[in-house]
């Protein structure tokens, strides 16, 4: 929930360009009150009728009166603006609260006040306010909604001042303007065991505090400015030295969720297509392993990680999981296709190793990527992929299925590779996928004799 900061709108006053602009306010009943004087004015002049100048003369000037008067009023209103929230799923509405504060000594007119919001979230609001006295306030919402994923500026307020006889309307813009991110939407994950987990994090490291606690201790050598609280009285003895406890804490399980973004991997666009159910694919599975502890990093196929490169480039174990999850939620939220054609820059991010779990979702591709991936899989102790076919997704459902596809094949090569690979089919549900990667990952540990879960 944000608070825009607070703009002041004012009549100009003293100088020309104020002048024209208060006649160019006339609206169109001011404007035709004046041609219609205008006119009464040159026929009083043609056919010498007196009372018919004084009519026009009244006429002609109504409006002007009104312009200047409406022109010289010095109002001086103060607007705020909140959105609830300001972080909003796509497909869900946000709420705008507009608040007007009087902060002259003088009650105004009638005010019109409208908000500049993009045509993908609605229809322009516009509310009309009675009378505010002085030092009063007027309170306002309305509601946006976007199926698309994206930040969205909202504002600036336009207050429209107008006379009591509709003759003139002068418009006065604030300054400050909000943003409102729809990050994609994230669907609730089954509490699966995944591989990778043991690597530090789950029951095993529950085990390993309940024997030690958080601190190693392991001692080492005393050094200048170590805090004397950690002195280990007990090895102190045993070396004839100074020694401390260690200060290191276990490992945090990792996981690295790949998104390809490739432009020629995907076909088709809006909130329907193939590559924006792999943004939520993305975003569902970072938020679920951030809330299972986990140290989470996003990479795309660019090679570009978040929530950065600094130290280890996870997010999760210096962070609050709330503000990793943010951080990576508005990444996903303007992320768009790549012009890259090929995954290698994520492979040299990857040929560290340690990465932890690797959960990649793949568009189209072709035996060369394939061998890329199967060469990431060496890397990580657990891998698992969803691979979109786009023809399926642009396909209609009334048509008949196309031709076979090498979409099989390269199935077919992540799973030699010891991928856990699954095709994703059009609507297909993440959390649904997600159990059957967990069926078909225990199903291979078995067939393997591998070690359960």
């Amino acid at each position: 929930m944000t608070t825009a900061g607070t703009g002041h709108a004012e009549a100009d006053r003293g100088d020309k360009g104020g002048i024209r602009t208060a006649l160019a306010g006339l609206t169109t009943r001011g404007r035709s009150f004046l041609a219609a004087g205008v006119a009464a004015a040159v026929c009083s002049y043609v056919l010498g009728q007196s009372d018919l100048l004084r009519v026009g003369l009244l006429l002609a000037v109504l409006p002007l009166v009104c312009a200047m008067v409406l022109y010289r009023t010095r109002y001086r209103v103060a607007g705020s603006r909140r959105l609830s929230p300001a972080r909003v799923p796509a497909g869900s509405e946000a709420r705008v609260h507009l608040r007007m504060d009087n902060v002259s000594r003088l009650p105004t007119g009638l005010l019109m006040l409208q908000d500049r919001v993009p045509y993908v979230l609605g229809p322009r609001p516009r509310f009309v306010l009675d009378r505010v006295e002085a030092g009063g306030r007027r309170e306002v919402s309305y509601r946006v909604r976007s199926d698309l994923r994206g930040r969205y500026p909202l504002g600036p307020l336009q207050l429209r001042l107008t006379d009591p006889f509709g003759m003139c309307e002068l418009t006065r813009s604030f300054s400050t303007f909000d943003t409102l991110t729809v990050i994609p939407r994230v669907e609730p994950l089954a509490p699966v065991r995944l591989s990778g987990e043991a690597k530090g994090y789950g029951e095993g490291r529950q085990r390993s505090l309940a024997l030690a606690g958080e601190d190693d201790v392991i001692p080492r050598g005393y050094r200048y400015g170590d805090d004397l609280r950690r002195v280990h009285w007990r090895s102190t003895a045993r070396y004839g030295e100074l020694m401390v406890r260690r200060e290191e804490q276990p490992q945090r399980a990792r996981c690295t969720v790949l998104l390809d973004t490739r432009g020629i991997a995907y076909q088709g666009a809006g909130p329907d297509s193939a590559f924006e159910w792999a943004v939520s694919g993305a975003a569902s599975v970072l938020v679920h392993m951030l809330e299972r502890g986990f140290s989470v990093r996003l990479l795309t196929d660019t090679g570009n990680a978040v929530p950065g490169e600094g130290g280890d480039g996870f997010a999760g174990a210096n962070q609050e999981s709330a503000d990793a999850a943010g951080l990576m939620m508005d990444t996903l939220a303007v992320i768009d296709h790549s012009d890259g054609a090929g995954l290698s820059r994520a492979y040299d991010v990857l040929r560290g190793g340690n990465e932890g779990l690797l959960v990649a979702f793949l568009g189209d591709l072709d035996e060369e990527q394939a061998a890329v991936l199967g060469r990431m899989r060496q890397r990580s102790p657990g891998a698992v992929a969803f691979v979109l076919d786009s023809d399926s997704w642009v396909r209609e459902p009334s048509d008949a299925p196309g031709p076979l596809d090498g979409s099989g094949e390269r199935l077919r090569m992540l799973r030699e590779a010891g991928w856990t690979a699954l095709g994703v089919p059009r609507g297909a549900s993440v959390d649904e996928l997600w159990r059957q990667a967990d069926r078909e990952r225990r199903g291979m540990a078995a067939a393997g004799g591998g070690e359960g879960p």
